[in-house]
């Protein structure tokens, strides 16, 4: 081989082996702290959900389930009771050794009187949580629940050290195979890889999530390659020019997010079914997908995921039909119309979609004030404090009509028939059993038009051709790096 050749060799063999590891993805939304278990903000997922904080089982991409921290359970026959099995050698990222005692710790703390778990409901049906050894934990219910591994598997449910949560919203110590560096609140959190990680050594070394919220801004940012990912790309208008450029992809999926035009029950004149029904009337569905999403999105008309196998198509409850609209309004005494607030949080199918649907209300007489919040004010404002008459938002976690059931949930609605058919549901294993009772749901809640149902959230993520590993689809709301590597 002669001299230029072995040159050329080995500066081939030194670009390989020098094959990029970090990544920097952008986000929309900037989380508003980092404790997924005393939050009901699905940004905080996007970052730290399966990267940072793990929990006993986990969602796949296709929305299976599947082990996490435990390796493996037995369920006991009467279906009331769970030993789960963890994984061996798993360590806190400060070190610690993480045992049955730190998951005892995490679901009592999730279900305690004083919980600030935002999916505390989840934890509800659970009597005892033992500790058997340091491997094993046995949790007993107070009646079969179908849904108890699936509930496990959001991020409300991640295991957490009893020595980190009181630093935990600014300092997330999780067992995960990345670890929290730092952040630049505005602009970026930094993770690294977690070299003591217990299970699959991911290919990534760091990460550095960018929150771009303008539309504009994530366009420029994305051509010029400053961030190689975007999850989520809030600018539907621009993805055919993306998958029409070789340096890029567009991986289109599917989300769990059924958005919606959100009312508070318990406020008047909302808290008459005649006038919620008489909202959902004057809206168009479509209308509001092409303007606002440019047709990322798919109509519904209840809260259930379309590609969910038990899914009802009830669109043709809320059809578009404003003459109708004006005469239930007439009907319940509002034949001038009336007045009320539209909080919007910052995604931009609430922002751009708020404002086409206001127009829609105005035309049957309906007005709204329109006020612009950013997450940790709506979090305040509508979902904590439920002051406010409508709002737009996505509900991005899975399989969640069990809300519904929770008469302080912040649209209010609690109805005690729906509260006995989810308790029906939790008790019920045959799945023939449990796919009538899911439908039963959808249609009550579509009758008594609680909320507006506009449409399912699309998720498109536009990145680097060359990455790998990526998930298309929203199972729950995350951006899993795990298996995220380079590619030439």
């Amino acid at each position: 081989m002669s001299r230029l050749a072995l040159v050329a060799a080995l500066l081939a063999a030194q670009a390989a082996s020098a094959q990029q590891t970090d990544i920097t993805v952008a986000l929309q939304l900037e989380p508003p702290h980092l404790d997924p278990t005393s939050a009901a903000a699905g940004a905080i997922d996007s970052v730290l959900y399966s990267n940072v904080f793990e929990g006993l089982t986990k969602f796949t991409e296709t929305g299976a389930i599947a082990p996490g921290l435990a390796q493996s359970w037995d369920i006991s026959d009467d279906g009331a009771r769970y030993t789960f099995h963890l994984a061996s050698g798993v360590t806190f990222h400060d070190g610690s050794a993480m045992d049955a005692e730190d998951v005892k710790f995490s679901l009592d703390r999730a279900r305690a009187d004083d919980s600030q778990n935002a999916q505390k409901a989840l934890f509800a049906g659970i009597t005892s949580v033992d500790v058997i050894d340091p491997q094993t934990v046995e949790v007993t219910l107070g009646a079969p629940d179908g849904n108890f591994l699936f509930n496990l598997a959001w991020g409300d449910a991640v295991i957490v050290a009893p020595e980190s949560v009181d630093g935990i919203k600014q300092t997330p110590i999780g067992t995960g195979p990345f670890k929290f560096s730092r952040w630049v609140t505005g602009d970026r959190i930094e993770l690294a890889r977690n070299d003591a990680y217990w299970g699959t050594e991911p290919a990534l070394s760091d990460v550095t999530f960018r929150f771009i919220a303008d539309p504009t801004a994530a366009f420029a940012a994305m051509m010029a390659q400053d961030i190689d990912v975007f999850a989520g790309f809030p600018a539907p208008e621009n993805l055919p020019m993306f998958a029409a450029d070789p340096r890029f992809q567009v991986l289109s999926g599917t989300t769990e997010g059924e958005t919606i035009l959100a009312m508070n029950n318990a406020q008047a004149p909302l808290n008459d079914v005649r006038v919620r029904e008489a909202v959902a009337h004057a809206i168009d569905r479509q209308a509001i997908i092409d303007g606002a999403m440019f047709g990322q999105g798919t109509p519904i008309g209840t809260h259930f995921a379309p590609h969910n196998p038990d899914y009802v198509d009830l669109t043709g409850l809320s059809a578009y039909d404003p003459a109708k609209s004006r005469e239930l309004l007439t009907k319940a005494g509002y034949s001038e119309g009336f007045t009320t607030t539209l909080k919007l949080p910052p995604p931009s199918y609430a922002r751009r979609g708020g404002e086409i649907i206001a127009a829609q209300l105005r035309e049957v007489g309906i007005s709204t004030e329109i006020v612009n919040l950013e997450w940790a004010q709506w979090l305040e404002e509508v979902f904590k404090g439920k002051d406010f008459g409508m709002t737009i938002v996505s509900h991005t976690e899975p399989f969640d009509i069990g809300i519904y059931a929770r008469p302080d949930y912040y649209f209010q609605y609690g109805k005690p028939e729906f509260s006995e058919l989810m308790t029906t549901l939790s008790a019920t294993s045959d799945p023939a059993a449990r796919s009538a009772l899911i439908k039963q749901a959808e249609t009550m809640i579509a009758e008594d038009y609680v909320n507006a149902y506009l449409f399912q959230l699309g998720f498109a993520t536009v990145a680097d051709a060359r990455l790998t590993g990526l998930w298309t689809n929203q199972p729950t709301q995350a951006t899993d790096l795990t298996a995220v590597r380079w590619t030439e």
